[in-house]
């Protein structure tokens, strides 16, 4: 049986036997960490006993299946036995998985207020800490693009690989002032693709200096992008599993404006 509860450092939404979906914190990276640096994988690996000398009984693999950058956070699913690690990752691969974001945006969002709009463009993969690029064809619906981050034309950008595509679904939910709030539905999965997207067309996530972004996100280690919903198949059984944390809950105390209480929206 599954079940859902809170520890102090992670807050978990789901596990059983082949997979754990919880809650990542901005400022937390989700792997692949420098030795001596807190992951979410060596979390994981703590919780559940892995590592040399650690052995609690629990599970001998740690399959970390979805990533989220450093300073982003959000739901994140693990795979806890090789046999859902490969199935969940063959779902990302075929793009049966279901992403939805949530970003506060600096900036005008070139689309009408709770319109969907839809996103193709060809993205450039930063090298290292370099950003990754938007190509300049695809963002003629941006009425500023932001040079840095729509590369020039013609431009090999920073990159040794050739352009990917990138599609994403964007609709604003509420502007207050010089801020919006966006809800974001990425089909590929590409390096920081929502956050050069969002600059390409002239409005950075907030607290998103790497992409030009000039108002501080409140929360350190973090900017305003956050996995709200992850939807996948169960990979031992394929029944549907939702896992959700509203960006509300996440930025509780931030972006009042976006978030007024109950009655005042």
């Amino acid at each position: 049986m599954g079940k859902k509860y809170s520890s102090p450092e992670m807050e978990i939404l789901f596990e059983d036997d082949h997979l754990i979906a919880l809650v990542k914190p901005a400022g937390l990276i989700t792997a692949n960490a420098p030795a001596g640096k807190p992951s979410l994988f060596t979390w994981l690996q703590e919780r559940l006993g892995t590592r040399p000398g650690k052995r609690l009984g629990g599970t001998a693999f740690v399959g970390i299946v979805s990533r989220l950058d450093a300073a982003v956070s959000g739901v994140v699913v693990a795979a806890k036995t090789p046999a859902a690690a490969a199935n969940l990752a063959e779902q990302f691969r075929q793009r049966s998985v279901r992403k939805t974001y949530a970003a506060v945006v600096a900036g005008r969002f070139p689309a009408p207020l709770g319109a969907w709009v839809e996103w193709s463009d060809q993205i450039l993969r930063g090298e290292g800490s370099q950003p990754s690029l938007i190509l300049p064809q695809a963002v003629a619906d941006a009425p500023q693009p932001v040079s840095r981050f729509a590369a020039p034309r013609g431009s090999q950008g920073p990159s040794r690989e050739s352009p990917q595509d990138a599609r994403t679904r964007a609709r604003v939910v509420r502007r207050a002032g010089e801020v919006s709030l966006v809800a974001l539905e990425p089909i590929t999965g590409r390096r920081h693709q929502l956050r050069a997207q969002l600059a390409a067309r002239g409005c950075p996530i907030v607290g998103d200096r790497l992409y030009g972004s000039r108002l501080p996100f409140p929360l350190p280690g973090g900017i305003a992008l956050h996995a709200e919903q992850l939807e996948v198949a169960h990979p031992f059984d394929g029944r549907p599993l939702v896992f959700e944390s509203p960006c509300r809950r996440a930025w509780s105390g931030s972006f009042q404006t976006l978030f007024p209480p109950p009655g005042r929206a």
